[in-house]
């Protein structure tokens, strides 16, 4: 039974000293954007505008994010992300490297993160992410999660408060950090009998049921939240999409009725196909649902789920390393008792008015960039291969990895028997 006494919820904030957090003068934003130049917008929102710059001051290669005057997110809220993030460091938390509060300017300046946010991954058509990828960048943002939870920087543990896709930005390596500590809330580690009575903001689609109707906020609001981030991560679907059927608007609802049935496959994003275990898949989708329970206290930690998610990546990995060694194994006996092999690669595309495209072999090896092991499924019973490749959307010529239409080629290996004969 959850503990009735609320933490006070007080709405100060102090900006923190120097030594934590560098503070920026207006003049040194304005020269590092060139007066805030539209050519280097790279993100823009309710809040303002974000900046790509190549240096302020003597760092390198940050984002600076400009709130405007009628901002949502307003004065406590810029105070509030400074204070909780200067506190904290850690590899899946982005870094705030600084800010400036200067006139009626909040201006906050971050490590700058390349490959964007893990949203437009999963919903721009010229992005791929393959399923040990979404995995890895699952567990980097559980990780980070579970740091604020646990209060390991701070004498009190954070609840983020918004966690969803776009506040999950990919470093170089693809490696997830949490961003956005606009609505954080800080309070007492003890998850399971405290919670804090607030506002209810949170972003529709991600928000906690128990949360919007209490108003009583726990780290629990945040794995619920998390929930339909795995979700969207397994389906490739936006959490909330008015553009299909009306039972199908919300992922959250919607994916927890196709579980409960058992149509694992309905929620699956398509470009996975192939790249999933069966074991995997129900137990990624039991994580989701389990992070979605009607109660609180019935959801996992984050510690929970980070431990759950890196079991899957680990025998992800040796599923793929067992069937790419198997697959060289084989290669190599073949090699050994053959001079030559025949390949046959198709691809059959169904299309309404469209005739089937004749491949070169040498159309495939590009298109599958040489048939990489790491887009590759290996079955031994029928000496097929199935490797994922990328074409252009209208003409189908190929295209480099990760960049067109996705497709899928059947590689089949035939070997041709030959007599030894060995002379005494």
């Amino acid at each position: 039974m959850m503990y009735t006494a609320p933490i006070k919820d007080t709405k100060s904030s102090i900006v923190p000293p120097e030594h934590t957090c560098q503070r920026f003068t207006l003049a040194e934003v304005q020269s590092a954007t060139r007066n805030f130049d539209e050519t280097l917008v790279i993100g823009h929102g309710g809040f303002g505008r974000v900046y790509k710059c190549c240096k302020i001051g003597s760092v390198s290669k940050v984002a600076v994010k400009r709130l405007h005057a009628i901002s949502n997110q307003g004065a406590h809220e810029f105070e509030a992300e400074v204070k909780v993030l200067s506190k904290l460091r850690h590899g899946n938390l982005v870094s705030l490297i600084g800010y400036c509060n200067e006139g009626k300017e909040m201006i906050l300046v971050y490590e700058f993160m390349p490959n964007g946010t893990l949203e437009d991954h999963l919903h721009k058509a010229d992005s791929a992410l393959s399923w040990l990828q979404r995995l890895k960048i699952c567990i980097g943002a559980a990780r980070g999660l579970d740091y604020l939870h646990t209060g390991t920087s701070t004498q009190d543990g954070v609840i983020h408060r918004d966690v969803k896709t776009s506040n999950i930005l990919l470093d170089t390596n693809f490696a997830a950090k949490i961003s956005d500590f606009g609505l954080a809330r800080v309070g007492p580690v003890d998850q399971t009998r405290t919670y804090v009575t607030t506002g209810v903001k949170r972003t529709f689609g991600y928000m906690d049921p128990c949360y919007f109707y209490t108003g009583k906020l726990t780290r629990k609001s945040d794995v619920y939240a998390f929930g339909v981030v795995l979700l969207e991560v397994l389906s490739g679907r936006k959490a909330v999409d008015s553009t299909l059927d009306e039972e199908q608007w919300g992922l959250a609802g919607w994916a927890q009725d196709q579980i409960k049935e058992g149509k694992l496959n309905q929620i699956m994003d398509r470009t996975l196909m192939g790249q999933i275990s069966k074991k995997c898949l129900k137990e990624f989708a039991s994580i989701a649902s389990q992070c979605l329970r009607a109660q609180p206290k019935q959801r996992p930690t984050m510690a929970e789920v980070v431990f759950k998610l890196e079991s899957l990546l680990s025998q992800e990995r040796k599923r793929a390393k067992y069937f790419a060694g198997e697959g060289r194994f084989i290669y190599k006996v073949k090699s050994f008792l053959t001079s030559k092999s025949d390949f046959i690669a198709h691809y059959v595309w169904k299309s309404k008015n469209r005739s089937l495209r004749n491949f070169t072999f040498a159309e495939l090896v590009r298109a599958t960039n040489g048939f990489l092991d790491e887009h590759r499924n290996y079955f031994p019973a029928s000496g097929e291969s199935i490797y994922k490749g990328w074409v252009d959307e209208k003409t189908y010529a190929p295209k480099r990895c990760g960049v067109g239409l996705p497709m899928y080629v059947t590689k089949k290996e035939i070997l041709t028997c030959k007599v030894l004969s060995f002379v005494k």
